[in-house]
């Protein structure tokens, strides 16, 4: 494992219970993501059930998910992610594992979930891990990413946490985004934005090729 990607690995095993903290619950006061997965999901239903949050942190999204009809399990780079996931949401099946990596067969999934897992990509990274997540979601199968919408330049992530830990983080432009999935045989079906004090947020759907 590379330094950066250690870095990243580590500063999550760290940031499990202040994710627990901050975000468990932020989906039920936010009806806009809410309604990005369950377009997501009323769109995978048409192929099947069987999806993977692919970055899904402390499992927050997987009960969601179940409750619109949905087969889910989760993927993180983070063992400490891995464990608190376990912990709340024991229910569900995870693996520790790189994006760039998926531990799933070639065109396995019905479905994907990226949300803001697609941020940690630098630029040597991005061409292999979305070509993994078109080897592993099945031709007419969809993929949903929530994303910072940025310049795609490099910034550091984690101080505002207080926790002490910093890795670098990457925003990609819709422009960027929809690039990528096209290059790796995906096509767009919807592409929204938002406004937030900090950042501006963007959110697409995307459907593997056939």
């Amino acid at each position: 494992m590379d330094a950066k990607t250690q870095e990243l690995r580590d500063a999550h095993d760290v940031l499990a219970d202040f994710y627990v903290k901050h975000l468990d619950g932020q989906l039920a006061g936010d009806p806009i993501e809410r309604s990005m997965l369950d377009l997501f999901s009323e769109m995978v239903l048409t192929v099947g059930n069987d999806v993977a949050d692919i970055g899904c942190g402390t499992g927050r999204l997987l009960p969601y998910l179940r409750d619109r009809g949905l087969n889910p399990r989760g993927v993180d780079l983070s063992p400490g992610m891995i464990e608190t996931a376990r912990r709340d949401h024991p229910e569900f099946r995870y693996e520790v594992a790189d994006l760039r990596a998926l531990p799933f067969p070639d065109a396995s999934l019905d479905g994907a979930v990226c949300w803001y897992s697609l941020i940690f990509l630098a630029p040597e990274s991005r061409e292999a891990a979305f070509n993994q997540l078109a080897r592993v979601v099945k031709p007419g199968g969809f993929l949903i990413t929530a994303f910072k919408d940025g310049d795609g330049q490099q910034r550091r992530g984690g101080r505002s946490t207080g926790t002490g830990v910093e890795f670098d983080t990457y925003w990609l432009s819709a422009r960027e985004m929809e690039d990528r999935f096209a290059a790796a045989g995906f096509t767009k079906i919807f592409l929204g934005s938002r406004p937030f004090e900090t950042y501006p947020a963007g959110y697409m759907l995307v459907q593997r090729n056939v």
